[in-house]
C-alpha cells in the first residue's frame, strides 16, 4: 500500500536540473534509502517532501493521517532545559494527560465527586496502555544507543556541540516512533556503536522511512528499497543497496547496448541519405528521413565527475613531527586525562571514541587553536600543517568558492584555482555559486580544494568523510594512503580507514575524564 506517491516532481537549482518528471512511489513497509553524487538534489527532495521547498513541477500527495516525523536539525532547544527534559518532550501528550490526572485527584480531594473519578480512571487506562510508567526506561535506552548517557542526562541543551545537538533531536524522534520518518544523514555524528545501534533499530521499525546517508554500510544493512537520482532522474530500485547497484549496472549496460545500436542505425540511415537524395532512389531516401525526424533518439548517456585529489608534499628533516606531554585538554574542566604521545613524519595515526568525547578538542589544542589546559606540545621545525575542520563555516558565506580561493591565493590564477576545483568534481555552476547554497558535500569539496592548494607534511583531518558522496571518499582515502608525510586522522566511519595503512589506532574514550 502506497503512503507517498510523488508525480512528475521537476526542480531547478540555479543553472542545475535536479529533477524532470521524475515518478516514484514509497509503501507502508519500505526502508528507502536515497543515494546520488554530492549536489544530485537528495536533501531538496526531503526539502520538498516536508514542504519547505516548493516544486517547479510536481505533485506530492501523503496518506491521509499520516504521522510524518523529520530529523530537523534546527529544532528548538530552550535555554537551561536538560536532555532528560527535552527527550521527554516526545511524550508532551501523555505527560499532559498525567498532569491532568493529578490535577483531577487534587480536585477530589476538595470535591469528593464520583464523575471525576471516572475521569481520571480513564486517563490512567490510557496511561498505562501507553506505558507510560516505563517511559523514563525507553528515554534511557535511545540516549544510551546513541551515547547521551555518556555525557549526563542532565546536561543542558544549549551546552551541546553541533553533533550532540544532532543527536538529542534524533534520539527525541525516534522516541515519537511516527508512522514516516525522514532522515538526512542521520549518522554524521554517531560513531561505531552507535551506528550498530540505530542500524538496528531501523531494522525493527515497524514503520516506513526514507534515509539519506553516504555511509554505504549504513545503508546496506537498513534498507530494502533504494531512490537513486542521477543525470535529473530518480529511479527506484528494490531490494538491498547492492543489489540496487547492480540493477543500476546491469540497466545501464543493457541501455548502452540499445544506444549504440541506435546511434549505429542513425549513422547508416544518414549515410543513405545524403548518397541518394538527389539520385534514383530519392524517394526511398526521402522515406527514410522522414523515419528519421520521427525517430525517439535516446540521450546520450551521462558521464559522472570523478574527483582526483593529491595533497602537495613538502620535505623536512625531523623524524619525530609532534611530541605531546602531559597534555589535558578541555574547556572550564578537563575531558580527557592528560595525554603523551608522539607522531613520526610519515605515521598515520587514528583518533577514536564517541562523538562528543574530546576529539576535536584535543586536535584544536595540539594545533594551538585552543589554549591547552596543561602539559605541553612541541612541532618539529619547519612542520607545515593542513587542517581539515569539520564545521561548515565560511568567514564570508556569499562568496563562491572560486572568491574563497581566489582571496586566500592572490597569487594563484583564475585557471589553476578552478582547476583544482574541478578536481573534487565540482562543476562550474557550482564553482560561481555562493557556498551557503552549495550542499554540505559540495562545501566539503571546497575545504578538499582549499587544502590541495597546500604543500604540507602533517594532515590533520577532522571528519573529512561527512557529508561526501562515495566516489569522492574514495578518492580522498586513495589519496591519504599516497601522502608521504603524517596524518592525524578522525574519522566515525571505520570502513573509510583500516589497518592496511593506519599505523596506529588512540582510543581517546579510554581518557575520558569521568
Amino acid at each position: 500500500m502506497s503512503i507517498l506517491t510523488v508525480t512528475g516532481l521537476s526542480q531547478q537549482f540555479v543553472d542545475k536540473q535536479l529533477y524532470t518528471d521524475a515518478n516514484f512511489q514509497v509503501n507502508k513497509e519500505d526502508h528507502l534509502g536515497v543515494v546520488g553524487q554530492n549536489g544530485a538534489g537528495k536533501s531538496t527532495l526531503i526539502k520538498i517532501l516536508t514542504g519547505q521547498v516548493t516544486p517547479d513541477a510536481g505533485k506530492i500527495v501523503w496518506q491521509k493521517h499520516l504521522h510524518v516525523g523529520y530529523l530537523d536539525q534546527y529544532a528548538n532547544l530552550e535555554p537551561g532545559q536538560t536532555i532528560m527534559a527535552f527527550l521527554q518532550t516526545a511524550f508532551a501528550d501523555l505527560y499532559a494527560k498525567a498532569d491532568k490526572v493529578n490535577q483531577i485527584y487534587a480536585d477530589y480531594a476538595t470535591n469528593p465527586d464520583d464523575e471525576l473519578l471516572s475521569k481520571a480512571g480513564t486517563l490512567q487506562q490510557e496511561l498505562e496502555a501507553a506505558d507510560f510508567y516505563n517511559l523514563d526506561t525507553r528515554i534511557e535506552t535511545v540516549a544510551s544507543g546513541l551515547g547521551l548517557t555518556a555525557l549526563g542526562l542532565d546536561h543542558p541543551v544549549d551546552q551541546l556541540s553541533g553533533g550532540q545537538r544532532s543527536k538529542i533531536i534524533l534520539a527525541k524522534l525516534l522516541l515519537e516512533e511516527p508512522d514516516m520518518l525522514l532522515l538526512d544523514e542521520p549518522t554524521n555524528y554517531l560513531d561505531k556503536s552507535h551506528i550498530e545501534w540505530l542500524s538496528d533499530w531501523l531494522q525493527e521499525f515497524a514503520g516506513a522511512f526514507i534515509v539519506i546517508s553516504h555511509d554505504f554500510d549504513f545503508l546496506e544493512q537498513v534498507t530494502n528499497a533504494i531512490l537513486d537520482i542521477e543525470f535529473a532522474t530518480i529511479t527506484k530500485y528494490t531490494g538491498s543497496l547492492h543489489q540496487a547497484m547492480r540493477q543500476k549496472e546491469a540497466n545501464k549496460e543493457t541501455y548502452m547496448k540499445a544506444f549504440n545500436k541506435q546511434q549505429a542505425q542513425i549513422q547508416k540511415t544518414e549515410a543513405y541519405i545524403r548518397r541518394f537524395k538527389a539520385g534514383t532512389r530519392s524517394k526511398s531516401a526521402k522515406s527514410r528521413e522522414k523515419q528519421l525526424a520521427h525517430m525517439e533518439r535516446l540521450t546520450p548517456p551521462g558521464n559522472r565527475a570523478k574527483a582526483k585529489i593529491v595533497f602537495p608534499f613538502i620535505e623536512q628533516n625531523s623524524q619525530v613531527l609532534l611530541d605531546v606531554t602531559d597534555l589535558s585538554v578541555g574547556y572550564d574542566q578537563p575531558l580527557l586525562q592528560p595525554m603523551n604521545f608522539t607522531l613520526s613524519h610519515d605515521e598515520v595515526m587514528a583518533l577514536e571514541g564517541f562523538n562528543g568525547v574530546g576529539k576535536s578538542t584535543l586536535l584544536k589544542t595540539v594545533l594551538g587553536k585552543l589554549p591547552a589546559l596543561g602539559g605541553t606540545v612541541e612541532m618539529a621545525q619547519n612542520v607545515v600543517v593542513g587542517y581539515f575542520e569539520q564545521e561548515l563555516r565560511w568567514d564570508v558565506p556569499k562568496q563562491t568558492p572560486l572568491q574563497f580561493m581566489m582571496a586566500k591565493y592572490p597569487a594563484a590564477t583564475q585557471r589553476t584555482l578552478r582547476q583544482v576545483l574541478s578536481r573534487t568534481a565540482l562543476t562550474r555552476e557550482n564553482v560561481d555559486q555562493p557556498l551557503t547554497l552549495l550542499s554540505g558535500g559540495e562545501q566539503s569539496k571546497v575545504k578538499l580544494a582549499d587544502l590541495m592548494m597546500q604543500t604540507t607534511n602533517l594532515l590533520v583531518m577532522d571528519e573529512p568523510t561527512n557529508h561526501l558522496d562515495d566516489d569522492t571518499k574514495a578518492a580522498l582515502r586513495q589519496a591519504l594512503i599516497e601522502y608521504p608525510g603524517a596524518v592525524i586522522l578522525v574519522s566515525h566511519e571505520e570502513g573509510f580507514y583500516d589497518d592496511s595503512w593506519v599505523d596506529r589506532r588512540v582510543n581517546i574514550a579510554d581518557l575520558r575524564v569521568k
